[in-house]
Parts: structure tokens; sequence; C-alpha cells
């Protein structure tokens, strides 16, 4: 291990608690308890779009508010677990968690929601860039999922661009690809 950080294992292990904890299907938990299957139902996602539509705006509301939280602890969980290296590799696993559970079959949502919350753990600016690159490709494309889809892949670049930091740009990059993965899917609808 060198002098002063952590040391590979433990940045691992942050990553594996961030991984599980991002793969806890809120969506579908609230589903259950109202005895509906959200990967049945609306879209058939788990996330919190669909709970919206399947289950009503305050159920909606709450696995939004659940999904976020989970981000932003994973962060704090791996920041605890391994330093920085460590929160940062938890808050990009659990993004992973919640875009290829191992609860449902290694299926998910699209992961925006637990994004945004391991962003704004690791650094606002991250989450401004990526609703600025949203924006501008909707005006572009006029349709969200190729927004997001794109939005997604140009994020690293605008972050190292506008930050300088290096290690912010590849933790973005592991933050954003399952959403970009999950969107692709979706590009000619």
């Amino acid at each position: 291990m060198a002098a002063g950080g952590p040391g590979l294992a433990a940045v691992l292990v942050a990553a594996f608690y961030g991984y599980l904890l991002g793969s806890l299907p809120f969506a579908v938990l609230f589903g259950l308890l109202r005895r509906k299957n959200l990967l049945k139902e609306g879209s058939g996602n788990p996330g919190a779009v669909n709970a919206f539509r399947v289950l009503g705006v305050v159920p909606g509301l709450m696995v939004l508010f659940l999904d976020v939280t989970k981000g932003f602890l994973a962060v704090a969980l791996g920041e605890v677990k391994a330093g920085v290296p460590g929160a940062l590799a938890a808050g990009a696993a659990a993004v992973w968690g919640h875009a290829f559970s191992p609860f449902l079959g290694f299926r998910g949502g699209k992961g925006i929601a637990t994004a945004i919350g391991a962003g704004l753990a690791v650094s606002p600016q991250i989450v401004f860039l990526a609703v600025l690159a949203f924006l501008g490709f909707y005006l572009i494309f006029r349709h969200v999922y190729r927004a997001v889809f794109f939005a997604s892949l140009a994020l690293p670049l605008l972050v190292l661009l506008f930050t300088g930091e290096v290690v912010l740009a590849v933790f973005t990059l592991f933050a954003v690809f399952p959403v970009a993965i999950r969107h692709v899917k979706d590009l000619s609808r």
C-alpha cells in the first residue's frame, strides 16, 4: 500500500459496497407495495419515471429521492472506506448497480437519478454541466432520449474542459457510461 493513500483492495471494497447500494431497486419495491410490477407495467423500466407513470406522483417522488440519495450515500460510504478514490469508485459503481441490478437479473433503471446523486456528492459542477449538456442536445435533437445519450457521452469531456481535473473527468466517464448504455435502444424512438 502506498503511503498516505488507500490500497487497491480498499477502493475495490468501496466500489462493491457502492454497487450493492446502487442496485437496490426502490421503484420495484414501491411497486410491490402497491401490487404493481414495474418490470411489466408502463415502460417496464424499474426507475423513477416509470414509478411516476404507474404508481403516481407521491411514490414517484419518493423513488426519485431514494435513487438520488443512494448515489449520494455511495460516495459518502466510499469515502469512509477508502478516501477520495473510494468515494469516486463507489459513486460510479452505484450508477452501474442501478442500471444493472443483480436483484433484477442485471436489469435496471436508466441511472440518471443515481448519477445525479453521485455527481452532487462529488462536485455539483458535474451536475450543472450535465444539465447544460442535456439542454444543448435537447435543443439540437428535440428528443429527450437522444439528448440524454449525447449529453452522457459529452459530459466527461466537458468536465475536463471546464474543471481541468482529470480525476473528475474519469469519474464522470465511469458514472455516465451506464446511462449512455441504457439509452442506446431508445435512440430510434
